[in-house]
């Protein structure tokens, strides 16, 4: 099955919570995914960071957005519970609760309007309802690494030999073969004619 986007542990995390008591967030993380029978590697899977569990993280931002909306309080860190209102959403039997689902309540419209305001940095196209936040900046992050990436590589190949010769050596140098370029490595730029391109002096630990 994959693990479900934010928007649809929603109505799960609201249900979960319709008992009126206070429940913690990591619990509650637990709880969804045996109801929704995630696998070991669905928990495990990780954002594109590497930094936390995808599942964890929409978990989160589901909790999030119907805090924002009202639908649920944080009485205290890191634990949520039922508001009236939330109570009064179950009752209405919806099919499901989504972003679109919550923007009836104007809270939720007053955070959404400044979460898109626009700014220089361009964070107004990362809207993606299908993505937490996280996600979003991860995948633009992601897309702009390898844009760079490629134009490095291309700027790398349009130049001489004998810089392609001195980048090898700074990167090994920095990767910790030697202590500086005078004691450890040198360019020799004897590239093509069969002989060595540089030398770097092996490290002892």
């Amino acid at each position: 099955m994959g693990v479900p986007d934010f928007q649809s542990v929603m109505l799960p995390l609201l249900r979960l919570a319709s008992d009126g008591q206070e429940h913690a967030l990591r619990e509650a993380i637990d709880a969804l995914a045996d109801e929704l029978g995630l696998t070991e590697a669905e928990r495990k899977e990780l954002l594109p960071s590497g930094r936390q569990a995808t599942f964890n993280n929409r978990v989160g931002w589901a909790r999030t957005y119907l805090t924002k909306a009202g639908l649920i309080e944080l009485p205290r860190r890191g634990h949520f519970r039922i508001t009236p209102r939330g109570l009064e959403a179950l009752r209405k039997n919806p099919p499901k609760i989504n972003v679109a689902f919550l923007e009836q309540y104007p809270e939720f419209v007053e955070f959404r309007s400044r979460d898109k305001e626009p700014s220089s940095t361009g964070a107004d196209e990362l809207q993606n309802d299908e993505q937490t936040p996280e996600e979003s900046l991860e995948s633009s992050y992601q897309k702009v690494r390898r844009g760079l990436a490629t134009e490095l590589l291309q700027t790398i190949k349009s130049c001489s030999p004998e810089f392609f010769e001195r980048l090898v050596v700074d990167v090994l140098l920095e990767m910790g073969y030697g202590g500086s370029r005078k004691e450890a490595g040198q360019a020799v730029g004897r590239s093509g004619d069969g002989g060595i391109d540089g030398i770097i002096k092996r490290v002892s630990f």
